[in-house]
């Protein structure tokens, strides 16, 4: 009877053993669901990050000036004294303040470089050729001449053969670069293609 009742209790023990390995394996799946949660939550931050860095470079792009047309100078004894170029706005784009000075604060700059000379910002005004409001911000669906003074705008002498480059900054966005070269031969109006 005695051997019957210890067999009994050893029989009682295995069963244990099996309760025991199934705590173990419930806390081993709980730690692994808590990973799983932390690298699906970093992953989720992460790429939320980087579609707000993707937003921030469609905005930064969407606000840029585009070149319309040809660029022509305007010479007189055979030195360039102001440039003309027309500007819009790309399909997707977003509109530019091209609001003028005031106060020595414009929201758009112009700077001009060549071989010889550096000027951080040139003098300029703008014509409305296209218009669909009467402020001076380029929206979509408007065309303004931008009229670059080189004559006023510093120690600047371009003639023939010179090459020179002007960048439009504006406030948002990337910069439009203009680089042209004066032929040998010109008129008083000269169109640099």
């Amino acid at each position: 009877m005695m051997n019957r009742l210890l067999r009994k209790i050893r029989e009682k023990q295995e069963g244990i053993t099996g309760l025991e390995t199934a705590i173990i394996l419930i806390a081993f799946v709980i730690v692994a669901s808590v990973f799983a949660y932390v690298v699906l939550s970093a992953g989720l931050f992460s790429s939320q990050k980087a579609k707000e860095a993707v937003n921030a470079g469609v905005q930064s792009t969407m606000s840029t000036v585009e070149l319309k047309g040809n660029l022509i100078v305007k010479m007189e004894n055979g030195l360039v004294t102001e440039i003309y170029f027309c500007v819009g706005i790309p399909r997707a784009g977003s509109s530019v303040d091209f609001s003028p000075w005031s106060a020595n604060i414009s929201p758009l700059v112009i700077s001009y470089t060549d071989a010889d000379t550096l000027i951080p910002s040139v003098n300029w005004t703008i014509n409305k050729l296209a218009t669909i409001n009467a402020d001076n911000i380029l929206d979509a669906n408007e065309l303004f001449q931008v009229i670059v003074d080189i004559a006023n705008s510093g120690n600047i002498s371009i003639g023939a053969y010179d090459s020179f480059a002007l960048e439009v900054k504006p406030a948002d966005g990337p910069v439009l670069p203009i680089e042209r070269t004066i032929p040998g031969r010109v008129s008083q109006y000269v169109n640099l293609h």
